[in-house]
């Protein structure tokens, strides 16, 4: 996701997002034990600022509930792990990718034209990828220089580009996915098949639901 993606939420969210920063010599997410889904010894869910939580965006909220017993901090205990969960992923998740020379950003635009499974625009592409005009015109280049992809003008419109990937392209992508699958696959292993499909649920029904809202903002 450049859908893209993991950015803090206003006011108290944002700032439980932010807890843990970013500093030098943080252990790879891979390295990382991860809360035994949020339960209490009894199976229920824990409550807020439950001690038996040891991640940061628990301490921050043991804290703010110090100073602001008043408040109600259980939306920052999701949008902040939410928050948190995504800049640590940013940074684990694109060691397979590093080896051959690509960002995140770059390999979601081969793999939007490997998926599709035909030539896109410039404009096309900035929507598969969540991405910019200038930022997609700036990563083609790149990608282009490489050999990765190549550009066909259009006979009808000479302002219209379309991409599409390269034998070099497509075989770096279908020789990377594996691999970086593998590597996810590794990052998420401390939760259960069961687990993930429950996660992949909630955060999809989120999703869905924050995407319609955008939506409707924009009519």
């Amino acid at each position: 996701m450049t859908a893209t993606q993991g950015r803090a939420a206003a006011g108290n969210g944002a700032q439980a997002g932010s807890a843990g920063g970013d500093a030098p010599g943080e252990r790879p997410l891979a390295e990382d034990p991860i809360a035994a889904g949020g339960r209490s010894e009894g199976g229920g869910r824990a409550a807020d600022g439950d001690p038996a939580r040891n991640d940061t965006v628990a301490a921050v909220v043991r804290q703010w509930q110090t100073v602001r017993p008043d408040l109600d901090t259980g939306p920052m205990e999701i949008i902040g792990r939410v928050n948190r969960c995504a800049a640590l992923l940013q940074q684990a998740e694109d060691a397979p990718l590093r080896r051959v020379g690509l960002s995140r950003p770059e390999f979601d635009l081969l793999g939007a034209l490997r998926r599709t499974g035909h030539e896109l625009t410039p404009g096309e592409l900035a929507r598969e990828t969540f991405s910019s005009g200038a930022a997609v015109t700036k990563r083609v280049k790149q990608l282009t220089e490489r050999g990765l992809v190549e550009r066909r003008g259009d006979t009808r419109d000479r302002r219209v580009a379309h991409l599409r990937l390269t034998d070099a392209g497509r075989d770096l992508v279908d020789g990377v996915l594996p691999e970086q699958l593998a590597y996810e696959s590794a990052v998420l292993s401390a939760l259960d098949d069961g687990s993930q499909g429950e996660l992949a649920d909630l955060l999809g029904e989120l999703l869905s639901r924050l995407e319609g809202h955008m939506r409707g903002l924009r009519v």
